[in-house]
């Protein structure tokens, strides 16, 4: 599959090549937008990822470029920008995904294979089972859990937790839901299960305590996952 990167940054461009590269990808690799426009008309694109801020022609219009010409294959934004009307504005002129600089390769890496599976409808009936959430893979069927392409061993409560946020994702559950529906017994306020679990998944994400990417804590209501 062909990858096409755009970044005038050369340490960024190179690093992003080295890990696709490693997973079997060919890099259509450029520095600047005239290149990468003409690439864009003379090669077959799998995926593109698109540095915002570059000279002459920036990411976001060689997107609308992209999506004018009627190309649907997945496009994913890089910038060093992080506010939400940058974010909007990519998403909504055809962009697949966004990620603000600094990033991590192996989520980018794991964000790419997300994209293109979506993308080729790679086996469908696997697609079902899978929640994908910035670089985590829940395979419901198989009871397993991938992290940026590495497998996370949870114990069968844990899985089911995080399951069931996921499945919810964007609404905050309550301690007690989560009880009832994961242990299916009753909740008692005293009941602090739910917390000590919780942490242990957070443990296994590698997750910020003060700042965690995955499972949110609403104070006094719940947990969510964005």
């Amino acid at each position: 599959m062909n990858i096409l990167v755009l970044d005038d940054e050369k340490e960024i461009a190179d690093l992003v090549e080295v890990y696709l590269k490693v997973e079997g990808y060919n890099i259509l690799k450029f520095y600047n937008s005239k290149d990468a426009l003409d690439a864009i008309d003379r090669e077959k694109i799998d995926l593109a990822i698109l540095d915002v801020m570059v000279d002459n022609v920036d990411g976001f219009e060689i997107c609308k470029i992209i999506r004018e010409k009627n190309l649907n294959f997945p496009i994913i934004m890089l910038t060093a920008k992080i506010e939400d009307k940058d974010k909007i504005t990519g998403l909504s002129i055809g962009a697949d995904d966004y990620m603000t600089k600094p990033f991590n390769p192996l989520e980018l890496l794991a964000r790419v294979k997300s994209a293109l599976r979506r993308y080729t409808k790679y086996n469908d009936i696997k697609e079902e089972n899978l929640i994908e959430i910035e670089g985590l893979v829940i395979d419901e069927k198989k009871h397993r859990c991938l992290l940026y392409e590495k497998e996370i061993e949870f114990t069968p409560i844990e899985f089911d937790i995080l399951l069931y946020l996921a499945k919810r994702r964007g609404q905050v559950v309550s301690s007690e839901e989560l009880f009832e529906k994961v242990w299916k017994e009753k909740y008692f306020d005293s009941n602090n299960t739910v917390m000590v679990h919780i942490r242990r998944i957070r443990e296994k994400l590698n997750e910020n305590t003060k700042n965690p990417k995955f499972i949110k804590t609403v104070w006094g209501v719940g947990y969510k996952i964005d």
